[in-house]
């Protein structure tokens, strides 16, 4: 059977993470939803998303296809159900549908006309930017009970001070000395070739994917989730790094989300909770204002590319869209546009040009080339999110 992943409804609130990925390629617990979808089906899988990222995220539509939402993510019975899908059937969870069938020579999909088949069991759903680290704890879980499935784990290394050891999963490759792992509040999974450097501190629930480090002497605390090749450093609590993010010094960064290739600089703080103990609002690029969270802990919320000088000061619920570049002395406002350039006292365009030369010498050391796809993709987004900016 043939695959195919679409973004769906959940799309918009997923900003602006979803500006340069689809749905399925959002990281949550310890892979990506894609990756999720495609251990447990035993199949590839391609994507039907925005025009603009279709280049770099195609979709191959064969005679007969599953389409899956991907802002859900699998279990055992969401499989066994989705594998088991006839034509025309649909698989609906209330008013959303999670997965249907459809074949080539369909000019379109009218549900009115299908079997539906109802699920009516608990699931993780990715429906907000926070949900990715509000579920992250409950992903992590799952995902390390999947993967460690009949399975042995790599010795734990006899400097390493240890609490509950067997909920700690090491893949071959990892290095990890005189650092103190906690899993007795949730599994720790450390990845293929990743590092924790002498000196570090782990509660879980935490994965350290593949090629990824903790940098000496650094506090983290669940639910956190560090992306392959990322890098931590400091005092981390509840987060998820997705690829290729550094935030490898001191300074704290809670109930956050990253993209990738931010980058954190020094001493760099985020506030999670306001003075006041209310709840958190987070800009909301549907209806362009703040919405509820119904949080009370909630931090910051950076695109792909974006990144903050030494020292800087995000306010509680902050967003800040693709490739901006945050510095100087005091907070900037708690909505940031794409491609700004500035701070606290104002922002500037940062243009495409400076902002690809840049992107061009970050991802080349790490043997990543910035290819007109990817020039392509942020050019799209720079001229999107244009309404935003103080031209």
């Amino acid at each position: 059977m043939n695959y195919i992943l679409f973004d769906g409804p959940a799309r918009n609130a997923l900003l602006p993470f979803t500006f340069t990925r689809p749905v399925a390629d959002i990281l949550i617990g310890i892979m990506t939803i894609r990756q999720k979808w495609e251990m447990r089906l035993g199949s590839t899988t391609t994507t039907l998303t925005e025009e603009y990222l279709s280049e770099k995220f195609p979709m191959v539509e064969l005679e007969t296809n599953v389409m899956i939402n991907a802002s859900f993510l699998p279990n055992d019975v969401l499989v066994e159900m989705v594998s088991n899908l006839e034509p025309n059937q649909a698989i609906f969870k209330g008013e959303e549908v999670i997965a249907f069938y459809t074949n080539e020579d369909q000019e379109e999909v009218d549900f009115d006309t299908y079997e539906i088949v109802e699920y009516d069991e608990d699931c993780l759903t990715v429906q907000n930017t926070w949900d990715i680290f509000a579920k992250n704890d409950a992903a992590i879980r799952e995902d390390f009970e999947y993967l460690i499935e009949d399975r042995r784990s790599q010795p734990i290394p006899k400097s390493v001070n240890v609490i509950a050891p067997e909920n700690i999963f090491i893949e071959e490759g990892a290095k990890l000395e005189f650092v103190t792992l906690n899993a007795s509040t949730g599994p720790i999974y450390i990845g293929r070739d990743s590092e924790i450097m002498e000196g570090s501190v782990i509660r879980g629930p935490f994965a350290l994917c593949e090629n990824a480090q903790v940098k000496m002497a650094s506090k983290v605390y669940g639910a956190t989730t560090v992306g392959p090749h990322s890098r931590i450093g400091g005092e981390v609590n509840n987060s998820v790094l997705f690829g290729y993010a550094n935030k490898g010094h001191d300074g704290f960064l809670g109930n956050s989300v990253l993209g990738e290739w931010c980058n954190i600089g020094a001493d760099s703080n985020n506030s999670n909770l306001k003075n006041n103990y209310e709840e958190v609002k987070l800009w909301s690029y549907e209806t362009e204002g703040f919405a509820k969270t119904g949080l009370q802990f909630c931090g910051l919320m950076m695109g792909d590319h974006s990144k903050c000088g030494i020292n800087t000061m995000f306010n509680t619920g902050t967003v800040v869209g693709v490739s901006a570049n945050i510095f100087g002395s005091g907070f900037p406002r708690n909505f940031v546009p794409s491609f700004s350039w500035g701070g606290a006292s104002g922002f500037t365009t940062y243009i495409t040009k400076k902002a690809f030369e840049t992107a061009r010498l970050v991802m080349s050391r790490r043997n990543v080339e910035f290819d007109e796809r990817e020039a392509a993709i942020l050019e799209h987004v720079f001229e999107e999110t244009k309404k935003w900016r103080k031209e």
